[in-house]
């Protein structure tokens, strides 16, 4: 018996003991969770405010009163829809052009044998080594001689190839049964045909993966767009953003307005593809 109230104590204790611990992680993520809402939180309290209550002291995080008319200002003292405009054209049409152009390469270095081929991708990998810094100037350059300069090839055609996408979906494809391929090959399946019909339907969670960081990418993407863009005609939003911040004056109502109009897009496609978000990172990972 008392062996048995022993052991009894020892496990209500190991129980304790980890419910203890869990409370511990809940309350470290939630404060690390809480942290990360504030700056958030504070854009959305001060695109509300009135612009002589910015910076009152104390802060208030509750604008009284609410001034709604702020994101209707922000979006007429610029060119905002034609932004707008111009960043959905450049996202979505960059985000299927390496989902394209990415699925293409993995399935080839995945699926297809060829003399040099896994060479070939250690040489396309280390591509990756080499910071956007450094050949920003020479696109620049080949741009400017193709007379692309402030047009849509500009913004678009170099952001469409990847090599973390082609070795990210290259992992996934690797976990796909080979012998699917087999069997389509003596059905007179083409291999395009076992790219387009099985590859890629299996490989949804992957390429939504993919797709919302590319798409997140080029959406914030501010350095490229301001290089390549001389008229407010082609400014994407993040380029169309600072023009709220002047040399000496800068209106943070409208500024903060404007972020949010920025950020709901983004809030929108994670929202849509965080069912498929975390299962394509961890099976990527699953085989190499």
């Amino acid at each position: 018996m008392a062996q048995t109230t022993e052991y009894e104590l020892l496990k209500k204790k190991k129980k304790t003991y980890e419910i203890i611990k869990k409370i511990a992680i809940y309350v470290f993520l939630s404060v690390i969770g809480i942290t990360m809402l504030v700056p958030f939180l504070w854009t959305l309290s001060t695109s509300l405010k009135e612009a002589g209550s910015v910076f009152s002291y104390p802060p208030k995080w509750i604008p009284k009163p609410f001034v709604f008319r702020n994101y209707i200002d922000a979006w007429n003292a610029v060119p905002f829809g034609r932004f707008f405009i111009n960043s959905i054209i450049v996202s979505t049409t960059v985000t299927f052009g390496q989902l394209f152009t990415a699925s293409l390469a993995a399935f080839a270095f995945a699926r297809l044998e060829f003399p040099f081929r896994n060479k070939l991708f250690l040489a396309y990998l280390a591509t990756m080594m080499i910071p956007g810094q450094v050949t920003m100037i020479p696109v620049f350059i080949v741009l400017k001689k193709l007379q692309w300069i402030d047009t849509y090839k500009a913004l678009i055609l170099p952001g469409i190839f990847t090599a973390y996408g082609t070795f990210m979906l290259r992992q996934f494809f690797l976990n796909i049964p080979k012998d699917l391929d087999e069997s389509a090959i003596i059905d007179g399946c083409s291999y395009f045909g076992i790219y387009w019909r099985i590859i890629l339907p299996l490989s949804k969670p992957a390429l939504a993966t993919l797709g919302t960081f590319v798409f997140l990418g080029t959406w914030n993407d501010f350095m490229w767009p301001l290089i390549v863009t001389n008229s407010m005609e082609m400014k994407t939003l993040p380029v169309g953003l600072a023009s709220f911040q002047g040399m000496y004056s800068t209106e943070w109502t409208l500024l903060m307005a404007a972020s949010v109009i920025v950020l709901a897009p983004v809030l929108i496609v994670y929202i849509f593809n965080q069912r498929f978000f975390v299962r394509g990172i961890v099976m990527t990972g699953i085989k190499g």
